[in-house]
């Protein structure tokens, strides 16, 4: 039997009485009601199919473009961050290596370079691909875009501190302030640095603390390691002493340091004797100076006042200054000078002693 045959027939089926309680009816849709809302569903995915099918595939397009393209820049940044690297380490040696930044130095600023330039590229690729997905969808952007604003400028405001670090630490990285293995004065905090962050720089002081400086908070840097430092020594001897014999000691330590392992290699010039730097009523100042590498300017200077020091007591060339000129003036003093001056109450019989006596005992003495 056809489908058109059993229509009339179910259309002529008595429908259900009415329930005696006066209750509202319940319709039971017929296979007629069935059959319009397929037809309607039909009509309507054949109407739309092609727009549906147009959107995935923009879609799709789209989102095979923002892949491949992320995955070419990240490719390509890699790459150049690599090349880099190898540049820095065929670098290292040459007679350039010594100043330049040790390895572990320039493995880390290239991972955070490196690192900075990947999260921006995906930021950048990803958010327009997204933007483009849901205005395939007709979706209106305008207030999405300006949700994105007002939020934007609400977590810039309420995270302020967190936004400075990470941009002063970039500016840091990329500009090559500071790096691993350096020494440096960053007004918070000064020592050797251990690990540069985009956010935090950890130092370690001189007494083996670690500091946790915030690159936000870093004002001005001073670097100590890069290009070279100087060593400074001054010495105060007497007044009286000679100035050719003082230059002519001072001259021979200098050649001799110069010729010596491993001083050599730690001087980057000759040591000079610069001349007085002052000159007082009982002493004299010399100025001894010299280039080192960097962060080698404490132990030049230490070993160079060890050796003047033995050059002048061979010398015979005394130094003065501080506790040895205190030593020297106990010695020049008056030895009288500690002796009381004779006085007349030392004899109890004389009229001085009897007048400063106690009244009691002048009474009970004696007539």
């Amino acid at each position: 039997m056809s489908l058109p045959a059993v229509l009339p027939a179910a259309g002529a089926s008595p429908s259900p009485s009415p329930s005696p309680s006066g209750s509202t009816a319940v319709t039971v849709p017929t296979l007629q009601d069935a059959q319009e809302s397929a037809t309607n569903a039909a009509s309507w995915v054949e109407q739309n199919w092609s727009t549906w099918l147009a959107i995935g595939l923009r879609v799709l397009l789209i989102l095979v473009i923002a892949g491949v393209l992320r995955a070419v820049v990240q490719r390509a940044i890699t790459k150049l961050i690599d090349r880099m690297t190898r540049t820095a380490e065929a670098v290292d040696g040459t007679s350039l290596g010594g100043l330049l930044v040790n390895n572990e130095r320039r493995r880390q600023r290239s991972q955070a370079i490196g690192s900075v330039l990947r999260s921006v590229a995906s930021f950048v690729i990803l958010g327009t691909a997204a933007l483009m997905i849901l205005g395939a969808f007709q979706i209106n952007l305008a207030p999405l875009l300006a949700s994105a604003g007002v939020a934007g400028v609400a977590i810039g405001f309420g995270a302020r501190n967190l936004v400075t670090d990470f941009l002063s630490g970039v500016f840091m990285i990329l500009e090559d302030q500071y790096g691993v293995g350096d020494t440096i004065d960053a007004g918070v905090a000064s020592g050797e640095v251990i690990e540069v962050g985009l956010r935090v720089t950890k130092l370690r002081g001189a007494s083996g603390e670690i500091w946790y400086v915030r690159n936000g908070e870093v004002k001005r840097i001073g670097n100590l390691s890069q290009g070279w430092a100087t060593a400074g020594v001054d010495v105060t001897v007497k007044a009286s002493e000679d100035l050719d014999r003082l230059k002519a000691t001072l001259d021979e330590v200098a050649e001799k340091m110069s010729a010596e392992e491993p001083w050599n290699e730690l001087l980057w010039s000759q040591i000079e004797v610069l001349g007085l730097d002052s000159v007082l009523l009982d002493s004299m100042v010399v100025r001894v100076s010299a280039k080192t590498m960097p962060g080698k300017s404490l132990t030049v200077e230490r070993e160079l006042r060890w050796r003047i020091k033995r050059a002048f007591d061979a010398a015979n060339i005394r130094i003065v200054g501080g506790a040895t000129a205190a030593e020297d003036e106990e010695e020049a003093a008056d030895p009288t000078a500690a002796v009381a001056a004779p006085s007349a109450l030392a004899n109890p019989d004389s009229a001085q002693s009897a007048a400063a006596s106690p009244i009691g005992a002048q009474r009970s003495a004696p007539k």
